[in-house]
């Protein structure tokens, strides 16, 4: 099993959630995160004069797939998050040891899904 967690711009949650879903993906979690990548924020300079924006405002996705499902969920986010700009977002693959449901005590693969 892998936790495939990826940082992306708020814009693209929708289509990610909703082709995530279509490709047979339920289960997700999400939640709003702040942060900055290689580029460190955004400098806005006006004739006032200038604004600093260090953490921008991101949201986090995380799926917990079989090792066989991996390349469809990054497929997925790929496909729908890319926007071909600095802030697209990033994609971190992680190993789970475990899952359990707990309403049944259902464990590894069948917690899944």
């Amino acid at each position: 099993m892998k936790k495939v967690e990826a940082v992306i711009r708020e814009e693209a949650l929708e289509a990610v959630m909703k082709a995530l879903k279509n490709a047979g993906i339920n289960p997700i979690t999400t939640y709003p995160v702040r942060g900055r990548g290689r580029q460190g924020g955004i400098v806005h300079r006006w004739a006032e004069g200038v604004e600093v924006y260090e953490l921008l405002p991101r949201v986090k996705v995380e799926v917990v797939v079989p090792d066989e499902l991996v390349d469809k969920v990054v497929d997925v986010i790929l496909k729908y998050a890319r926007r071909g700009v600095p802030g697209d977002g990033k994609i971190f693959i992680i190993p789970v040891e475990e899952a359990i449901r707990v309403r049944t005590g259902e464990r590894g693969r069948a917690a899944l899904m």
